[in-house]
């Protein structure tokens, strides 16, 4: 089995909705569908993870398809890379926009697993995708046995290194996005007096090899009220932002630079 107890480690196995070990920890499968393998002495927050307007937001936004250009290059990334790949992670999974496309794209011989620490953002992925397998858990101590997938993506979760290669099988090809230079630039202008960009240099992940590393720019617009609204609620800098800011974006309408950085690695 992939699912491993994270209280002592050992193999989960499943009976009538229920995860449990052979030291008889048990995990119960939600109403929705997903799993919550976060234990409460595990956690730092009583509810962790994006809130439920911030998970609203970014749901609401992917949906009417923003971001649509980038998951397609990160599926035909994974098509290009992977080979018979049976296993795969979707790490900091959200809602499962990029999951959900992902697995229709490589097809039903292939099973997703999506994690996420946001108990919201995975009520409503697993309601909406009963195709993969979400589970609440932290990146930073992944509830999988060792060499578990062939294929894992990440998009902007942070996570260790150590688990990345231990989940991860040898050979197996691990895809990453994160800020471009100019990502969200003009938002950065009206924060700081000297917005810096972000670094093309190529990421250093331990145990892995760098394949590929491809920069995807474009120029966001927006016009609706509602999606400047959204858009602004899931970005990091919706804290530093005024409330007369935000209202004047929202009103007059909005352009800004998309800008990732998306890199291809294959574990040692």
């Amino acid at each position: 089995m992939i699912y491993r107890c994270p209280i002592c480690e050992k193999p989960l196995m499943l009976q009538n909705k229920t995860w449990f070990c052979e030291s008889n920890h048990r995990f119960d499968c939600a109403k929705e569908g997903y799993v919550n393998l976060l234990p409460v002495q595990k956690k730092k927050s009583s509810d962790p993870g994006d809130n439920k307007e911030m998970m609203f937001a970014r749901r609401e936004f992917l949906n009417k398809g923003y971001y649509q250009e980038l998951s397609d290059n990160v599926n035909q990334l994974a098509k290009a890379y992977l080979n018979d790949a049976e296993y795969g992670l979707d790490i900091g999974c959200g809602e499962g926009y990029y999951s959900n496309r992902l697995a229709q794209e490589l097809g039903d011989d292939f099973t997703l697993y999506g994690l996420d620490i946001s108990k919201s953002a995975l009520k409503y992925a697993a309601k909406r995708y009963p195709n993969i397998a979400f589970s609440v858990a932290s990146a930073f101590d992944m509830p999988f046995s060792d060499d578990s997938f062939d294929f894992m993506l990440r998009i902007y979760a942070p996570s260790l290194d150590t688990e990345l290669k231990r989940v991860i099988k040898s050979g197996g090809i691990l895809i990453t996005v994160c800020a471009g230079p100019r990502h969200h630039f003009a938002l950065k202008e009206l924060i700081y007096e000297t917005p810096k960009e972000h670094t093309q240099e190529p990421s250093a992940i331990e145990g892995f090899t760098l394949l590929e590393q491809k920069r995807l720019e474009s120029t966001l617009i927006l016009n609706d009220e509602s999606d400047i609204r959204h858009f602004l609620q899931m970005t990091p800098y919706n804290w530093k932002l005024t409330d007369e800011q935000k209202l004047e974006l929202s009103a007059s309408g909005f352009e800004c630079e998309l800008d990732f950085k998306i890199e291809v690695f294959r574990a040692h």
